[in-house]
């Protein structure tokens, strides 16, 4: 009885390993192609018409994707593999398929001069811890921004210091301190963009410069006006005042999808002035073409004979040996009737 019983152990034990090694393995005629980089496999062979059609089509397409999977775990299987914390992980190959993508790839920001002189320095980043004990209300605070630790701006009283001017606002001169420094920062953040995209340094309205340029100055203006409520719609112009360059109004194009009835308008309308043996003709348009062409051509021809004038006389009046086309000179009136020399009455 024992005897039977460690056979039919073993026997069980050989069909459960038949049962794994035929869950795992899957047998193609053409081997599948694999980019493990990626997770990628391609399989060449022909799906089986026949199965596809008599079996359930969903549970065909499953089992498909299941031995194709399973092809593929076992390649991964065949990577060096690790130990991390406690887990084993696959070292993929680099990837040898070009993905498609929408955009290309970002490009890594550009280190700015602090990280620069840091890592020239060696200087390591430290962490700071965003509350901080505040010695005045007795409680952790912020160490930036609303409610801080330590903010000096909401002091009633202000130490004139020894040196300083006693009639100076202590409150104006620390208030405008902190304005430098805003604009300090900004300036070296837009330093910085402009450094990673290898460009000048924007500026908005008018940059300091001694000598400001007239188109600085049209800019400045702009801005100036541009900044109001109402962004300048009620504001008054000056005489002879022009719009700056590149300051209209933007490019507004139509979307590519969403409209279909426009687009579909549009479409017609030009396939029925294609399809029109007469095309469509804006006489306005052509008699302004017209007689542009005309004004040109008779510039030209006055350009080449500058002594001739628009109604085709000289300039310099009657040559010498003519008579004038009309009266008889001086104190003469013109020949009237047989010809005879009459006096003016």
């Amino acid at each position: 009885m024992a005897a039977t019983t460690i056979e039919q152990v073993l026997a069980q034990a050989e069909k459960d390993e038949a049962e794994k090694l035929r869950l795992i393995t899957v047998e193609k005629e053409l081997e599948l192609q694999y980019d493990l980089g990626n997770l990628l496999a391609i399989d060449p062979n022909p799906p089986d018409l026949k199965s596809f059609r008599q079996q359930n089509r969903a549970a065909f397409l499953r089992s498909l994707a299941r031995d194709n999977t399973q092809l593929l775990i076992n390649q991964l299987w065949t990577l060096p593999t690790q130990r991390v914390q406690e887990a084993v992980v696959a070292t993929l190959p680099e990837p040898t398929t070009r993905l498609p993508r929408e955009k290309p790839a970002p490009k890594p920001r550009a280190p700015t001069r602090w990280e620069e002189f840091a890592k020239l320095k060696g200087i390591q980043k430290k962490k700071k811890t965003n509350l901080v004990w505040d010695e005045v209300a007795k409680e952790w605070r912020r160490r930036w921004g609303y409610k801080r630790a330590r903010d000096n701006t909401k002091d009633w009283l202000i130490e004139v210091p020894a040196t300083a001017d006693p009639a100076e606002d202590q409150f104006a001169k620390r208030l405008n301190a902190k304005k430098e420094r805003v604009a300090k920062n900004e300036l070296n953040r837009l330093r910085n963009l402009a450094r990673a995209h290898k460009g000048k340094v924007p500026g908005v309205g008018l940059t300091p410069s001694s000598q400001p340029s007239k188109e600085q100055l049209g800019k400045a203006l702009h801005v100036a006006k541009r900044s109001t409520a109402s962004a300048g719609r009620f504001q008054d112009k000056l005489p002879k005042e022009k719009e700056p360059k590149n300051s209209g109004k933007k490019r507004k194009f139509q979307p590519l999808v969403g409209d279909f009835k426009a687009e579909k308008s549009k479409q017609l309308e030009i396939l029925k002035i294609m399809d029109s043996k007469k095309p469509k003709l804006d006489v306005t348009k052509a008699v302004n073409r017209q007689m542009r062409e005309e004004d040109a051509e008779a510039s030209a021809k006055r350009r080449k004979n500058p002594k001739k004038g628009r109604g085709g006389r000289d300039r310099g009046g009657p040559k010498k040996g003519k008579a004038p086309a009309r009266g008889g000179g001086k104190g003469k009136a013109p020949a009237r009737g047989g010809g005879g020399k009459g006096k003016r009455k």
